[in-house]
């Protein structure tokens, strides 16, 4: 499978932000407002309708939300887990780790769900939906955490007004209760949440300055090897540890595999953080998927049996 082929619109999209915000008139100030749009209104509306459409069957895929769960867990307690490190925590700014840790876990649902069909088929949409579904709320949460404590605000109140996770948590309620989009507004609502990955891609181009990153090499380099070859490593070992078998464990390691999240960016600029140093990392991941993906399916697929 060629993944460079499958990433490249992902970081063209990226490259086409940052030409636009630099080249032409569409400055930082049109961007702005471009990130409030996506992370309060198009990306959550994606995500809700990525798991209204996708049946979930929790009796056969327990074990599945299990692993997914537990490696997300492990994950975020390794990012967090990053100032206290011998060395590296001398070098890190706290509050550019608080913005930055979410990079280490968080994944590309957009990605997720187009690379799965193609890696599994029909079976596999519905298992990303359950690890979308169950993971990420917990994902965004682990995100906000740090950056609520370290800008002194409310973390329950940052929780409950997160788009994200309300688009999520409705997503997974509405499939639950049996509640389906209607046939006449699904096109639209379809619409919607696909604008949310051009736009948010972009954007997270119009904001990256590719000298930030060189103000926290070690910051950039931990996060993501932890995201680009640690995760795939706790995937595999959870797999065993739930026993899987081999389907739900390749849905689990493309799942821990695929780059980290655009909104990462967006999160990290509408809570008054360095967002040009986390859009630099998403971009930096995106590239990094290329690598990442064939170790996880290829290398680690063949040891859980997949």
């Amino acid at each position: 499978m060629n993944f460079a082929q499958l990433l490249f619109p992902d970081f063209s999209l990226i490259l086409i932000g940052y030409l636009l915000c630099r080249l032409t008139a569409l400055n930082r100030k049109v961007w702005e407002q471009v990130d409030s749009l996506v992370y309060y209104f198009l990306f959550p509306t994606l995500l809700f309708r990525s798991i209204v459409t996708s049946p979930l069957d929790l009796g056969a895929t327990s074990g599945l939300i299990g692993a997914g769960m537990s490696m997300a867990v492990v994950a975020i307690a390794l990012s967090y887990s990053l100032p206290h490190w011998p060395w590296l925590g001398k070098h890190l700014d706290v509050r550019l780790h608080a913005a930055s840790a979410q990079v280490g876990f968080r994944f590309n649902s957009f990605i997720a769900l187009a690379l799965v069909e193609k890696v599994v088929g029909p079976q596999g949409l519905q298992l990303i939906a359950v690890l979308i579904g169950f993971c990420v709320p917990l994902f965004n949460t682990g995100a906000v955490w740090p950056m609520a404590r370290h800008a002194q605000r409310g973390f329950a109140r940052e929780l409950m007004r997160n788009p994200l996770i309300i688009g999520t948590t409705c997503g997974l309620a509405s499939n639950l209760l049996g509640l389906q989009i209607p046939p006449w507004l699904d096109p639209t609502v379809n619409r919607i949440g696909q604008a949310s990955l051009a736009l948010g891609l972009m954007a997270a181009g119009a904001g990256m300055q590719l000298g930030s990153l060189a103000s926290a090499k070690a910051l950039g380099v931990a996060v993501l090897s932890l995201k680009h070859f640690v995760l795939p490593l706790v995937a595999l070992g959870m797999s065993r540890v739930f026993a899987l078998d081999a389907t739900q464990t390749l849905v689990l390691l493309m799942f821990s595999a695929v780059p980290t999240a655009s909104s990462c960016y967006v999160l990290a600029a509408r809570m008054g953080y360095n967002g040009a140093y986390v859009a630099g990392l998403v971009t930096l991941s995106t590239l990094l998927g290329m690598l990442s993906l064939p170790f996880a399916l290829g290398v680690l697929g063949s040891l859980g049996g997949g």
